[in-house]
């Protein structure tokens, strides 16, 4: 199944003449203009005609067809995709945390916990979410103390529950 991956979130305009700022979820700001076309999560689609790095993970940019404030301001909270075969090929040891979506959580023991239904990061490192089987979710630290096993071509990664949860499981 081919999936998008999210690049970059626009967070707000920046000056007059149409140029937004958004937060790059890529290594570096600058590689948004790598993949061609980004698109929303409703197809509409969106070139670069310029981009230039700000803060660190930030970067503004112009579209083509977005001339103005208002325009810019418009487009504040979309986030922006490309088609996940765009990217190159993860290296050994390497994914892409949208190629964890989906898979089964598994215990130490090869019990099921649930699947990855997401990855987040509030600021203070990434966390993984695992939707139980019972359609609960528990958040856990994304290491490769708590996930020390990732096998994407066998659909699965293993958890090794930290303490903190009570009596280990998900419930």
């Amino acid at each position: 199944m081919a999936r998008d991956i999210l690049l970059a979130a626009v967070i707000g305009a920046q000056g007059l003449k149409g140029e937004v700022r958004v937060k790059a979820f890529t290594q570096s700001p600058d590689a948004l203009a790598r993949y061609g076309a980004l698109h929303d999560g409703k197809g509409r689609g969106f070139t670069i005609s310029a981009l230039r790095s700000s803060t660190p993970g930030e970067a503004v940019i112009a579209f083509d067809g977005v001339a103005t404030r208002e325009a810019a301001e418009a487009l504040k909270g979309v986030e922006l995709f490309v088609a996940r075969e765009s990217l190159p090929a993860p290296g050994e040891e390497e994914f892409y945390h949208a190629d964890l979506i989906g898979l089964r959580a598994e215990d130490e023991l090869g019990r099921l916990l649930g699947t990855v239904s997401a990855l987040h990061n509030f600021g203070a490192g990434d966390v993984i979410e695992i939707a139980g089987t019972y359609g609960d979710h528990i958040h856990l630290p994304f290491t490769r103390e708590t996930v020390p096993v990732i096998e994407i071509a066998k659909g699965r990664i293993v958890i090794a529950m930290p303490d903190f949860v009570e009596g280990g499981e998900v419930e």
